[in-house]
């Protein structure tokens, strides 16, 4: 769900070689899930291996990611942690919107609709602790960094750039703004061309720069805490009630101060502003450093080849490029 301010914040097109040495903070969750929605059977069936278990997170983790390592991009995979006791309703819309899904899916299978089926299989997507354990194992052998964070892994994100180690936050959505992450990069884990009606589309990776974001709209750091809350987080899902971004942009602006922006709107209010602000303005992070691990090739293959039945040769032929950089990296410093 996340911050619905994208229509309102300036960005910028950027080209993997400007990303070149940089290390970007992924939010886990938001790129399995994306793996997940996307990587699937013409009918909407996800990857599986013959014992029927769901490998195409394990495909978007090793394809998409060899992919970004090749372009010179280091990775750090965040995983959520404990969810906040707001975002109980969050958790209760999604499930509702998932069990509607699995209902048309299971009409339009009667019917034999694949394109129906295609469509709501996307809406039901499940994600169990053996996945993430399994995609966490997947990562560290790929030598790629893996952390935990105590609370929200976009929130963890943002820190990691605000503290140096990390360039930009990796993401869809818009959280990491709210927190005062430096740098927000989407489309970065996307496949890099779309299908659509007129035929493919390249997708270029976006950036969103935080100063950027405040001096165009001319507000500052508590006002875009505010303008996130009006328009709806996953800690008050739907924000306020007839106030979209544009409006809430305006509000901001005219009232200045949090207590006086939502002292003008205390009566269409049906959640408590303050907690919701107090969750963004002191974030559950971790300040730990991060270890970046050294790719393991036989656990690689291990995991995916042995255990779950993904072709020797493709796997061997993505690992041959990543080798072949090693040397030509190895060559450049010794010259």
């Amino acid at each position: 769900m996340g911050l619905q301010i994208g229509d309102i914040v300036p960005r910028k097109e950027v080209k993997f070689e400007d990303l070149k040495g940089k290390v970007i903070a992924i939010d886990a969750f938001n790129a399995i899930y994306q793996f997940l929605s996307s990587i699937r059977q013409p009918d909407g069936t996800p990857l599986m291996d013959s014992q029927k278990r769901v490998t195409s997170h394990l495909s978007g983790l090793f394809y998409r990611n060899v992919s970004l390592l090749l372009e010179g991009i280091k990775l750090v995979y965040v995983f959520d942690g404990e969810y906040h006791k707001l975002k109980g309703k969050t958790h209760a819309l999604r499930q509702e919107a998932k069990d509607l899904a699995k209902e048309r899916y299971e009409e339009a299978k009667d019917e034999e609709d694949i394109e129906g089926m295609s469509k709501y299989s996307r809406g039901f997507i499940r994600l169990d602790e053996g996945m993430i354990e399994e995609s966490k194992e997947l990562l560290n052998a790929l030598g790629i960094a893996v952390v935990q964070a105590p609370g929200e892994g976009e929130m963890q994100c943002a820190e990691l750039v605000k503290n140096g180690q990390a360039y930009a936050v990796g993401s869809q959505d818009y959280d990491a703004l709210a927190v005062g992450g430096t740098r927000l990069i989407q489309n970065l884990t996307l496949a890099r061309k779309r299908k659509t009606p007129g035929g493919f589309v390249y997708i270029a990776p976006e950036m969103i720069e935080y100063d950027k974001v405040l001096n165009e709209l001319g507000i500052d750091s508590d006002q875009l805490i505010c303008l996130a809350i009006l328009v709806g987080t996953d800690f008050n899902p739907g924000g306020v009630r007839g106030i979209g971004p544009k409006k809430a942009l305006a509000l901001v602006k005219e009232k200045k101060y949090p207590v006086h922006i939502f002292r003008a709107i205390e009566e269409r209010l049906d959640f408590n502003w303050q907690e919701v602000f107090e969750i963004f303005k002191k974030p559950n992070v971790s300040r730990e450093l991060v270890k970046m691990p050294v790719m393991n090739e036989g656990k690689v293959k291990e995991i995916l080849v042995g255990r779950h039945e993904f072709s020797s040769e493709r796997v061997d032929s993505h690992l041959a490029k990543f080798n072949e950089l090693k040397k030509e990296q190895a060559q450049k410093k010794l010259f």
